[in-house]
């Protein structure tokens, strides 16, 4: 007899959400599937639907007519909130939930006890990377929770979202942890590229060799950071989204440096890279991307916040 086949269901159609739902309905579709998926603006799965999907009028809709459940939004609030809608719907036994958004591992854990009550299983399944290798399906996640559910979800990833699937421990929150470390690294990087790119840029060496020199000396992580600040994308249009919000990014730093001042481990290039986002937030609002320390960094260097591709106000 031939295995059932499993209802997947899709919510969160942000700049990374809406590629990852993409790869996922095409590979479903092969399979003679069809995703069924939900998100607060409804016109964000037009393409989606395009491809194939179906759209359900509630998260609750979703979670009843879906065996397997992905999310992916923007903080840890939420999440919880979202969740909350699930509970609501009463009968969640058998189902997995699978959340790939950046969270507190201490929001991991509490929310795993929460679904674990309703007899359903979670599993915690972070990204790394951005927008641009979503696209392409060529992310890295992290995956933690029970195996055989592991198991189960894995070839809705790999190859299809992600190039790599990293298994975790059975502690969902284990996959949390990795995110936040990954982090460390990921801020870290784009400080180290701004700091790179403005120095070449006031010794005379200019950007464009500068970023060649990342490109292929460090990697094409490393140059699409630098991408990103030679474009102007840092800082794009007040009416564009940012690649990935800088707020978003802050949040991200915060918890690694409260999770390390809590286990005795000092940061203090993260600290470094931080204090930059925060301060380009400050002066700049809210529309920056993540990688605004290169304005913060530029202005200390007495250039002007903005390049000659970025929006050249705040207005």
């Amino acid at each position: 007899m031939a295995a059932k086949k499993l209802q997947v269901g899709w919510y969160g159609l942000g700049s990374m959400g809406k590629p990852m739902a993409e790869n996922l309905q095409k590979y479903l579709a092969k399979n003679n599937q069809s995703l069924i998926f939900n998100n607060r603006t409804m016109a964000s799965g037009d393409s989606l639907k395009g491809l194939g999907a179906s759209p359900a009028s509630s998260f609750g809709e979703l979670v009843t007519k879906s065996d397997v459940i992905f999310t992916m939004v923007n903080n840890d609030d939420t999440l919880k909130s979202l969740l909350q809608q699930a509970y609501d719907t009463k009968d969640l036994s058998g189902k997995i939930f699978v959340d790939c958004s950046t969270v507190h591992p201490d929001t991991t854990k509490a929310v795993t006890e929460e679904i674990t009550k309703h007899k359903a299983t979670y599993l915690a399944a972070p990204m790394f990377g951005g927008p641009a290798i979503a696209v392409p399906g060529k992310l890295v996640v992290a995956i933690g929770g029970p195996s055989s559910a592991v198991e189960t979800v894995k070839p809705y990833f790999q190859d299809v979202i992600a190039r790599k699937v990293i298994v975790c421990k059975e502690e969902p929150q284990s996959a949390s942890m990795l995110k936040i470390a990954g982090n460390i690294i990921t801020v870290n990087l784009m400080e180290a590229v701004s700091e790179a790119q403005v120095f070449a840029e006031q010794t005379g060496i200019g950007c464009g060799p500068m970023e060649e020199l990342i490109t292929e000396g460090f990697g094409p992580v490393a140059g699409g950071y630098s991408g990103r600040m030679t474009s102007g994308n840092y800082a794009p249009a007040l009416d564009k989204r940012p690649g990935f919000g800088v707020s978003l990014s802050i949040k991200d730093a915060n918890y690694a440096l409260a999770i390390a001042e809590e286990k005795g481990v000092k940061l203090p290039a993260t600290e470094i890279a931080n204090k930059n986002m925060k301060a380009a937030r400050d002066e700049h609002g809210e529309v920056l991307d993540c990688a605004s320390m290169y304005g913060t960094l530029r202005k200390e260097a007495g250039l002007n916040f903005f390049n000659d591709k970025s929006r050249q106000s705040d207005e």
